[in-house]
């Protein structure tokens, strides 16, 4: 297995896509809207210290900002330089601390102490050892801490797999070609959500790592039944 959370060709093509990764973003209807609501579904206090963990290009650390105005710290991290290079330029705010590193062993990316909330957008999923992950998220959180991970999972329902693999080949592939010029990251993408977790599966792997109260909240629009904010907490 490897140590690295992401292929290193992985992580070299979102380097060479980051500029223009959004403007597929920008096409997804819901997309921001959803970010939104797993940054809410934290339920955090003002004050609190939150991580994102694989920030990508920042708009789910910006979601954070907008839900939690008052936080006492934001630090956002990923494995990717050229994503977090676009995540600082489009910062909505200035203390944030970006940090590049390895999302399985964010301490030795230099991250310390202990955080209140923790965002995963579209991360879980891309990692080579979802259970070490998810261990590593549980160790940077304080007791009673929570974690949302936004992402997919349609491998439970028949109907969320046509729908994805619909969206995918029909409009992802086609536009990320358009965009990018490539096709070889957006069709990583299309498999990692077929190969993923379906939620029950999920849920188990978040009560194994020692998440409790564990809960599925739905997004809305064609991402129901395809998107999730899978929210657990650690025990006090």
């Amino acid at each position: 297995m490897q140590t690295r959370e992401l292929k290193d060709e992985v992580i070299s093509d979102f380097d060479t896509i980051a500029y223009r990764y959004d403007l597929l973003t920008q096409m997804n209807p819901g997309y921001v809207k959803h970010l939104r609501w797993s940054a809410l579904r934290l339920a955090l206090q003002p004050g609190a210290r939150v991580i994102d963990l694989c920030c990508g290009t920042g708009l789910s650390t910006r979601a954070l900002v907008g839900a939690y105005p008052d936080a006492g710290e934001i630090v956002a991290l990923d494995a990717s330089a050229g994503m977090l290079d676009v995540a600082k330029k489009r910062a909505k705010r200035h203390d944030i601390q970006y940090v590049h590193g390895n999302a399985l062993k964010p301490r030795e990316a230099g991250i310390t102490g202990h955080f209140d909330g923790a965002l995963i957008a579209y991360g879980a999923r891309n990692m080579t050892d979802v259970d070490g992950f998810l261990a590593a998220v549980v160790d940077l959180l304080a007791p009673g801490g929570r974690a949302c991970f936004h992402e997919y999972s349609v491998r439970d329902s028949r109907w969320s797999q046509l729908k994805w693999n619909a969206v995918g080949h029909g409009i992802v592939l086609p536009s990320g070609l358009l965009a990018t010029r490539t096709t070889s990251i957006w069709k990583y993408l299309i498999k990692s959500v077929q190969d993923f977790d379906g939620v029950s599966a999920f849920e188990s792997r978040m009560r194994k790592a020692g998440f409790e109260e564990v809960k599925t909240w739905p997004m809305d629009g064609w991402q129901r039944g395809v998107v999730h904010s899978f929210v657990g907490v650690k025990p006090s």
